[in-house]
């Protein structure tokens, strides 16, 4: 029985990426730091597990994850007060298949989406 979904996305450097995510979107570590090459992040009831590819080219990173959320204009507010790279056509918007989305990059140009149902 599936109980719940932890994507893995790649990083080139720990410190950078786990910087991101703490203190720009409010996550936290949850182990790992026994491992080098992994990174387990933790925010709410989601988690995102990063391991080290130190040859990624960023640029032609293809990683993503869509988040589901509540209180998206609030969330997406904060993202824009800390100057957070938005993706391209990455502002919040109504989309045709009934959601609110926006979206953001990481350092390592993984595509974050959050989304909400609008209704």
């Amino acid at each position: 029985m599936l109980i719940s979904v932890h994507p893995k996305l790649p990083m080139i450097d720990k410190i950078v990426t786990r910087d991101f995510y703490i203190n720009h979107l409010g996550f936290e570590d949850i182990g790992a730091s026994d491992y080098p090459d992994y990174l387990m992040l933790k925010k709410e009831g989601i988690e995102i597990h990063f391991f080290l590819f130190k040859e990624l080219n960023a640029l032609e990173n293809y990683g993503q994850v869509y988040i589901r959320s509540t209180e998206i204009e609030k969330l997406y507010a904060q993202c824009m007060v800390k100057k957070l790279r938005t993706a391209k056509y990455g502002q919040l918007q109504i989309k045709p298949w009934g959601q609110k989305e926006f979206s953001l990059l990481d350092p390592d140009h993984n595509l974050l989406t959050f989304g909400e149902s609008f209704s």
